[in-house]
């Protein structure tokens, strides 16, 4: 499909060449220029029968007009029409092979993705009109159940669409009013994450100290690295305006009320107040975690004048903080409601998408040749995805070269070599095994399963 795309840029290419919707605007534009000045020339005529004989005139150039609109407007429909048979030629339409869907029986975990999808995206509304909808379709199918019962997947349909992970990590389906609850933590986290994005850290620290425990058993530096920007933000603030309201000076250097911008050399001292201020107040907590980054920070504010030609230029960076630190305070309030911070409905979708077409590809190939694939938990190739979607890492033993599956997992011999665990069994001899890789001896129960 690749080799077409150069094909594909000409034709649209010629597209814009051939028609395009702005003389159509244009001749509208022309026609409205002159009914307005009809308009004004009867509002000027105070012989009532000028008007008349100012719209007979008008007639045929509004007829004119029209007929060039409409021209206009089918040479830009024939072009399309021409951009469409191109795509079709060059991405043939391929049915998707349906004989076997694996989520046929599982309507409510596809309902529920969908929903949870929605609340994450912030459409609450959408979401609630689809759970209405869904408990409504469910109960059709109930009512056409013969012996007037609910199946085991409608009844999980009919139930609710949608879940959340409870704080014992289980997976469970929850009433509307749970739902809502589920609305109200997502509307708050849009709420602080526009804060973040606005410069405004407040809610987000609050957010943080909230939840300080949680977040330390998760070994998250969430709550630092808040209160970390914040201190950079107030020391490179150049004046009061950039100040937040609570950190702002309220007197000069010299003792004095202050309250408009001063000099370039007040403005930093100002800003050097205000950090080391909020550094008293709220460092001291984190003495024992991070006592070298804050020896950084306060290093920094000697070359507050001049931070950019500084050792700390790094440190006081701020030109992707913002975003970088709303994408973790994402990550963390997902993962305090056991939800993983990227929609999993985006992620299955886009991964299929980036999949299918070798799959479609393999099915053909297979059908044509009357082969069928028999290893049922396995691809039979591999899918390109980008390293944002490999969450597990794939370890295939050097001595079967088959990969290894929970069934079969991998296995750490003393000597460090690992090996699967069927093929150490093999190796086994009496009580003892000897290592493939070097002449290490041990045992089984030496050996240690481990994870990626």
């Amino acid at each position: 499909m690749a080799d077409n795309m150069p094909t594909l840029h000409k034709d649209l290419l010629a597209i814009a060449r051939k028609a395009r919707l702005t003389s159509a605007v244009n001749d509208v534009d022309s026609m409205i220029a002159q009914l307005l000045a009809a308009r004004e020339s009867i509002a000027a005529e105070r012989d009532p029968h000028a008007a008349s004989l100012i719209l007979t005139k008008l007639q045929n150039p509004i007829k004119e007009g029209l007929e060039t609109v409409n021209n206009d407007l089918k040479a830009v429909s024939k072009t399309q029409k021409e951009f469409g048979k191109a795509l079709d030629r060059s991405f043939p339409v391929t049915p998707i092979p349906t004989e076997y869907d694996v989520m046929q029986k599982h309507p409510a975990l596809i309902n529920r993705a969908i929903v949870m999808h929605l609340l994450r995206e912030g459409h609450f509304d959408v979401a609630r009109v689809f759970m209405d909808e869904a408990r409504d379709m469910a109960s059709m199918s109930a009512g056409s159940d013969p012996d007037n019962r609910i199946g085991e997947d409608d009844g999980d349909a009919a139930r609710v669409m949608d879940a959340s992970l409870a704080d014992s990590h289980e997976t469970t389906n929850v009433t509307a009013s749970e739902s809502d609850t589920l609305q109200g933590k997502f509307q708050r986290l849009y709420s602080i994450l526009h804060d973040i994005k606005t410069h405004n850290l407040g809610p987000a620290i609050e957010w943080s100290r909230d939840h300080a425990e949680a977040l330390e058993e998760r070994g998250s530096n969430l709550e630092f690295d808040l209160c970390k920007l914040q201190f950079i933000w107030l020391a490179k603030s150049r004046s009061h305006e950039l100040l937040p309201e609570q950190f702002a000076p309220t007197t000069t250097h010299d003792g004095d009320v202050g309250g408009g911008a001063g000099t370039a050399a007040e403005d930093v001292r100002d800003g050097m107040r205000a950090a080391l201020g909020y550094a008293r107040d709220n460092f001291d907590r984190f003495r024992e975690r991070h006592p070298a980054e804050m020896e950084r920070l306060a290093a920094a504010l000697v070359f507050a004048s001049n931070m950019s030609e500084s050792p700390y230029a790094s440190v006081f960076e701020t030109t992707t903080a913002f975003e970088d630190l709303a994408a973790a305070f994402t990550r963390e309030f997902c993962s305090l409601l056991g939800l993983s911070a990227e929609s999993p409905l985006y992620v299955a979708t886009t991964a299929g998408t980036i999949a299918l077409p070798r799959l479609i590809k393999f099915i053909g190939a297979t059908r044509s040749k009357r082969t069928e694939w028999t290893s049922a938990n396995e691809m039979a190739f591999e899918t390109p995805l980008p390293a944002s979607m490999t969450y597990h890492s794939i370890f295939v033993c050097p001595v079967s070269k088959e990969q290894t599956t929970r069934e079969n997992p991998p296995m750490r011999l003393p000597c460090g070599h690992v090996l699967a665990n069927d093929s150490l069994h093999n190796l086994v001899k009496g009580l003892k095994f000897k290592c493939p890789y070097c002449p290490a001896e041990g045992q089984m129960r030496d050996a240690q399963q481990i994870y990626f």
